[in-house]
C-alpha cells in the first residue's frame, strides 16, 4: 500500500512539474500580491497617522495660535512657504485640491486677538454674574478652516480634526487662565471693599497668576492585548498580509488540482488506474499529498518574502512570534481543506473551463469575505456575520492568533477543527458523487 501511495505521489509531482504555467500561477501570483498589497497598505497605514502627512499651513493671523499649531503638530510636515514665498489661502486651496498636499489649514486674520477678547468677555461675565458667559460684546472669533484633498479618507480627516481640536482647547484654556489671573484679584478686591465698609481703603489684594502645566496629570498607555501573556507582535500590514496571501495562494491550488482530475478523467487515465490493483483512495491520497507539499512550499516562499524582501523595500519584516510552531498544523489543515475543495470541484465539474472559472471566482470571493483583502473588523456588520462561513477566514484567524496575538496552537484549535471538517466533508462529497457516476 505504501509503495502504491508513493508511486501515485511521484506521478502527481511529475505532472505538476510539467505544468510550468500552473506552477507559476501557484507561486508567483501570491508572491507578487503579497509584495504589492503590503507596499500599498503600508503607505495607507502611514497616512492614517503612523508617520507624517504633508499639510499646508496658511497663517494669516501671524500670532501665537499659528506658533502653537506648528509646535503641537510637529509630527506632520507643515509647509508655510514654497519657493521662498508664503502660501496664500487660494494657493493652499489649489495645492490641497490637486492632491499635492493632504490638507490645508487656514488661520484667519486676528484669530488670536479676537479669541483672547472673547475669553476675557466670558470670564468677566462669569465673575460679575451679569452675563451668560457667552462672550457677548466681543467680536466673533473667525473659524479655523481645514481644506482636505478630496481623495483623503475619513480616518485621516477625523485624526487631523481631533488633533486640531485638542490644540485649540489647550490654547483656549491657557487664555482663560490668563484672563482669570488678571480679573480675579480685581473682583476679590471689589467684593472685599463692599464688605469692609469704613475699612475699605485698607483692603488690597495682591496680583497673582494661575498657571497650569502643559503636561497632563492623567496619561494613557496603549499596547496590544495578547493571548496567554505572550508579547504580541506589532500590528503592521506585513503581519496581516503574509499569512493572508499565503492562504490565498494555497487555496488557489483548487484550479490545477481540479484540472488534473478532469484531465485524467477525459484522457481515461483514471480508467487505466482503476484497472490496476490500486484503490481509488490511494490515487486520491497521493494527489492530496502532492498538493499539500506544494502548499507548504508556497507558505515557505511567502514567509521568506516577508522576512527578507519586504524589509529591503522599507517595510517592517514579518515576525513568526514565540509560538510559531503552532502554525505548521494550521498550514497542514488549510492545505487539506484546499485539496478537499479541489477534489470536490474536479469531481463535480465536467470540463476544465468550468472548474477554473468556478474555482477562481469562489476562492476570490471566499478570500474577500474572510478578511484576506480587508480586515474583517473594517467590514460592514452584515459582511462580518457572513465572514464566519469562509474557510480562508478560519485559516487567517488561526494565523493571526499565532503570529499577531501571541497565542499557540491551543488558541487556533477551533479554526483547525473547522478546516479539517471542511476537508473531510468536501472529500466525502466528492466520493459520493464519484461512486454514483462510476459504472
Amino acid at each position: 500500500m505504501i509503495r502504491k501511495l508513493i508511486a501515485t505521489l511521484i506521478k502527481d509531482i511529475l505532472l505538476l512539474w510539467r505544468d510550468r504555467a500552473g506552477l507559476l500561477l501557484l507561486f508567483v501570483m501570491p508572491a507578487v500580491l503579497v509584495v504589492i498589497i503590503t507596499l500599498v497598505q503600508d503607505n495607507v497605514y502611514k497616512l492614517m497617522g503612523e508617520t507624517s502627512a504633508r499639510i499646508i499651513l496658511v497663517d494669516l493671523d501671524r500670532d501665537e495660535l499659528g506658533s502653537l499649531l506648528s509646535k503641537r503638530l510637529s509630527g506632520m510636515e507643515l509647509v508655510t512657504a514654497i519657493d521662498g514665498a508664503e502660501v496664500t489661502e487660494e494657493r493652499g486651496r489649489e495645492l490641497a485640491a490637486s492632491g499635492d498636499y493632504q490638507a490645508a489649514i487656514v488661520i484667519r486674520e486676528e484669530t488670536t486677538r479676537r479669541l483672547r477678547a472673547g475669553v476675557l468677555a466670558e470670564v468677566r461675565n462669569s465673575l460679575l454674574g451679569d452675563g451668560d458667559g457667552d462672550g457677548a460684546g466681543a467680536a466673533p472669533v473667525p473659524e479655523l478652516e481645514i481644506l482636505f484633498d478630496p481623495t483623503v479618507m475619513g480616518g485621516f480627516r477625523s485624526s487631523l480634526r481631533n488633533g486640531l481640536a485638542l490644540v485649540l482647547m489647550e490654547f483656549e484654556i491657557e487664555a482663560k487662565m490668563a484672563a482669570l489671573s488678571r480679573l480675579l484679584p480685581e473682583y476679590i478686591e471689589e467684593e472685599l471693599k463692599k464688605s469692609a465698609g469704613d475699612f475699605a481703603e485698607y483692603v488690597e489684594v495682591p496680583a497673582f497668576a494661575i498657571e497650569i502645566p502643559a503636561e497632563p496629570l492623567l496619561t494613557v498607555r496603549s499596547g496590544s492585548a495578547s493571548i496567554g501573556g505572550a508579547l504580541a507582535a506589532v500590528p503592521t500590514p506585513t503581519q496581516h498580509n503574509v499569512p493572508a496571501w499565503a492562504l490565498f495562494g494555497m487555496f488557489f491550488i483548487v484550479v490545477p488540482m481540479a484540472g488534473s482530475l478532469i484531465r485524467e478523467r477525459q484522457e481515461e487515465t483514471l480508467t487505466r488506474l482503476r484497472s490496476m490493483p490500486v484503490a481509488y483512495s490511494a490515487v486520491l491520497a497521493g494527489k492530496v499529498m502532492s498538493f499539500v507539499l506544494v502548499c507548504f512550499a508556497q507558505f515557505g516562499l511567502i514567509y521568506l518574502l516577508g522576512r527578507f524582501l519586504l524589509p529591503a523595500l522599507g517595510i517592517e519584516p514579518f515576525r513568526l512570534g514565540p509560538q510559531w510552531g503552532g502554525a505548521l498544523p494550521v498550514v497542514a489543515a488549510a492545505s487539506l481543506a484546499a485539496a478537499g475543495y479541489g477534489i470536490l470541484l474536479g469531481t463535480i465539474c465536467r470540463t476544465y473551463e468550468q472548474a477554473s472559472m468556478f474555482g477562481s471566482i469562489s476562492v476570490v470571493a471566499a478570500s474577500a469575505i474572510g478578511g484576506v483583502m480587508v480586515p474583517v473588523y473594517a467590514m460592514p456588520e452584515i459582511m462580518q456575520k457572513i465572514s464566519v462561513i469562509s474557510p480562508l477566514g478560519w485559516g487567517l484567524e488561526a494565523f493571526l492568533d499565532i503570529f499577531v496575538r501571541g497565542g499557540g496552537l491551543a488558541a487556533a484549535t477551533g479554526e483547525v477543527v473547522l478546516l479539517l471538517s471542511f476537508a473531510l466533508l468536501t472529500v466525502l462529497g466528492a466520493w459520493l458523487v464519484f461512486t454514483r457516476r462510476a459504472p
